[in-house]
């Protein structure tokens, strides 16, 4: 589990707090798990980490002789190792975690949820934790998505098929990411924004095409996704290079970007299921490749039965003003 630290100049709210590992006031270092505090030493030789007692060093890589003192606090003992970059970012991380990996615990100074991204992706290893600067609030936000993702798990929820319709064709969106995906695993999407069918990734294999773990086969233009979890998006809108969110029927999530989005004419079917006291629907391709998670597997929407449980995703009550959930407006989808 990588570990966020944050140091800001504004009172943290308690609903962030409990994603923050550790936050920093001047020279100490509180502990937020076990309400401890503890020193943070700035030496800038290594006659000074030999003398200082703190487990916690602060050092700023220039050049290659401070990525040397950074690597010799790592074998006098540090616990931790907070590192700032004066030019170069990339180069002295991959460095850095190839030379004191399982040494000390590498957490790099970042101002943005963007290079708190590079960080803990650098060597693919990435560091063991990212210490953002910064007093906005959204970029905190950001930053705990990228760093704690199980944060952002979703309640899954099971619903019973009421009926299934073949109908007309229309345009139908594949979703190609940069990612690969696992059984079990695909994008929510629906006709209303209230509940969300999750459509399974073309991980499957069979007698006539290939599989494709890329791809999410999702559906009719005007479907609904989501967008983060606070907003959704039309189908149609994506365009490489966007994020979009994988899930599982778990409801653990993960972020990647679209590889590119394919828009064809297709035979389309129509699906309705009750979950709880809701109706919900998705119009998605009719073809066996494309299936839904169930609690146990996937099925094909092609052989789909009534009273067969399938895994869905019920959002907030209300209505929504481009993707942005309103819950007390009042709002009829059919």
């Amino acid at each position: 589990m990588k570990e966020l630290w944050l140091e800001t100049t504004n009172k943290t709210p308690s609903l962030q707090t409990q994603h923050i590992d550790v936050i920093i006031e001047d020279t100490k270092a509180h502990f937020t798990a076990d309400n401890k505090t503890a020193d943070i030493a700035t030496p800038n030789n290594e006659a000074e980490i030999q003398k200082n007692k703190a487990k916690i060093l602060r050092i700023c890589i220039k050049d290659k002789a401070s990525e040397d003192l950074i690597v010799k606090a790592a074998e006098a003992g540090a616990n931790y190792l907070i590192i700032s970059t004066e030019n170069w970012r990339i180069i002295p991380l991959e460095n850095l975690i190839a030379r004191i990996k399982n040494k000390s615990k590498l957490i790099a100074e970042v101002t943005n949820a963007e290079e708190a991204k590079i960080a803990l992706e650098t060597l693919e290893l990435g560091t063991d934790g990212i210490l953002l600067k910064t007093s906005d609030p959204e970029e905190l936000l950001k930053t705990i998505a990228i760093v704690k993702p199980d944060t952002l798990n979703l309640q899954m929820t099971t619903a019973r098929i009421i009926s299934t319709k073949p109908i007309r064709t229309g345009a139908r969106v594949c979703v190609d990411t940069c990612d690969l995906m696992t059984p079990g695993e695909g994008i929510l999407v629906g006709s209303q924004s209230a509940g969300l069918f999750l459509v399974e990734a073309e991980v499957n294999e069979n007698p006539y095409v290939n599989s494709r773990p890329f791809r999410v086969n999702a559906g009719s233009c005007s479907m609904y996704t989501l967008n983060n979890l606070q907003t959704t998006r039309y189908l149609q809108e994506f365009k490489a290079g966007d994020e979009v969110i994988i899930i599982n029927r778990e409801g653990k999530t993960r972020k990647t970007n679209v590889g590119r989005i394919k828009i064809e004419i297709r035979p389309l079917i129509l699906i309705e299921a009750q979950a709880q006291d809701k109706t919900i629907k998705v119009i998605l391709q009719n073809a066996e490749t494309i299936r839904i998670v169930t609690p146990q597997g996937s099925k094909p929407v092609t052989e789909l039965k009534p009273g067969e449980e399938i895994v869905v995703y019920l959002a907030a009550k209300g209505g929504r003003h481009f993707g942005i959930s309103v819950p007390d407006e009042t709002v009829i989808e059919k």
